[in-house]
């Protein structure tokens, strides 16, 4: 069915529709790096540690989940994964950058 007065053609989507969002500040895009890896990787989130602007106005999230579960907790082992979202929020790359002792100390 078409509506009256618009001669038979179907609307497109409105040009809002169409544009891709942005990412709106650190939160949001801790937020969707923080998604997007776990979903990928299977590990529990631990934490972001950083988040930072790229050159190409996305964003470059640091995000610290837990890889193997021990007993005692302190020797759990942890790591960190720098992810990269584009400005919509969407992954473009991430990878392992730290994997440590949650008990260890920073060297």
């Amino acid at each position: 069915m078409t509506e009256a007065g618009t001669g038979g053609r179907r609307r497109g989507p409105a040009p809002s529709a169409t544009r891709r969002r942005t990412v709106r500040g650190a939160g949001e895009a801790a937020r969707c790096a923080a998604e997007a890896l776990t979903e990928l990787v299977r590990h529990r989130l631990e934490g972001v540690s950083a988040v930072c602007r790229s050159e190409d106005d996305g964003w470059v999230v640091d995000v610290d989940v837990l890889e193997l579960a021990r007993i005692p907790d302190t020797t759990s082992l942890l790591a960190t994964y720098q992810v990269e979202l584009d400005p919509a929020g969407e992954l473009v790359q991430y990878r392992r950058v730290a994997r440590y002792r949650r008990g260890a100390q920073d060297q």
